[in-house]
């Protein structure tokens, strides 16, 4: 018999104020942009999410077009709870016809998600994948943009995204203090990964609230492998892929391994894994549960960090390619 789901751990991130179930909910999946998903599919995860003790969910208008955001919102109206008794985060600057920092683009995107959405306002507006744009454009255009939707309440906090971790200490070392409330990294605080470690202490002493997201390396650590179009090197897939091999060989899941270690580290707020059926849910609450009541593996995480040594902390190309 499956064990029981307990409560999961809540966790403040940075000044804001905002306890982050420190599992949180990635909804990209919901815009089918790891496989196909149903609607109610989607909505019944995001239920079933909130039950278990999830409060925090993610999402973005580049998901699947829009469609991540629609169903989102539909999911959290079938709640029929208190907008208070859940966090929304999404995102603005990255769209299916390309990007756009603009302060025009990033002012009517929120209203654009917000209707999507189904809400009044977000918790957290980041600026999404930042690297693909000009950061002095950020700093100088865009911030300032998202400044004016939080003093407007359509937004309470403001965030950075993107995947090299360079992009967060050049902005965030342009901005007043307090300027920037949370950065989301991801891919960069999991078995194969952890460079997002030695960034902690600046992170903590600029006051920001630091999100980690994709856990499984956008598909790497799982037993099916990564989407076709995952940009990690052959080197890289066939390690992860033997690391999966060896976890199943034991009878070990490589995922729950994943998820497991990521969410060791108190400085992080909340890993976001993305989810898109009840069954998912389970397991990745169940996961984080586990944690407290046998700990992790440690034995199969060191065989696992063995297997993966020679591709520790290799990344991949990421945004505008400095020439």
């Amino acid at each position: 018999m499956a064990s029981p789901i307990t409560k999961l751990e809540y966790r403040i991130l940075g000044q804001t104020g905002l306890q982050l179930s420190f599992v949180g909910f990635g909804a990209s999946p919901l815009g089918r942009v790891f496989g196909p998903v149903s609607e109610d599919d989607g909505i019944a995860s995001v239920r079933e999410a909130f039950r278990l003790g999830i409060n925090f969910f993610d999402t973005s208008p580049f998901y699947g077009g829009t469609l991540s955001e629609k169903v989102l919102g539909k999911g959290l109206k079938a709640l029929g709870v208190p907008r208070n008794e859940y966090i929304v985060s999404t995102k603005c600057g990255r769209y299916v016809e390309g990007f756009d920092f603009s302060a025009e683009r990033v002012t009517r995107s929120i209203d654009e998600s917000l209707a999507r959405l189904q809400l009044d306002y977000v918790d957290i507006l980041h600026c999404h994948d930042i690297e693909f744009g000009s950061l002095d454009q950020i700093v100088s255009e865009t911030i300032p943009a998202l400044q004016k939707l939080k003093e407007a309440g359509k937004t309470r906090f403001i965030g950075i995204t993107g995947l090299p971790l360079d992009i967060f200490t050049y902005v965030l070392d342009r901005v007043p203090p307090g300027t920037i409330d949370v950065i989301l990294s991801y891919c960069h605080y999991s078995i194969n990964d952890s460079t997002l470690e030695d960034l902690l202490p600046y992170l903590k002493s600029k006051g920001v609230g630091i999100i980690s997201a994709s856990p499984l390396a956008m598909g790497l650590l799982t037993e099916s492998g990564p989407p076709e179009w995952h940009p990690a090197s052959s080197e890289l897939k066939s390690a992860c892929q033997s690391a999966a091999s060896y976890c199943k060989e034991k009878g070990k899941n490589i995922s729950k391994l994943a998820m497991q270690y990521s969410l060791l580290n108190k400085d992080i707020s909340t890993v976001l894994v993305g989810m898109n059926s009840i069954k998912q849910v389970e397991e990745n609450v169940r996961a984080a549960t586990e944690l407290f009541a046998i700990g992790v593996d440690s034995e199969t995480l060191a065989e696992v960090e063995a297997i993966l040594k020679p591709v520790k902390n290799l990344t991949w190309p990421s945004g505008v390619q400095k020439s």
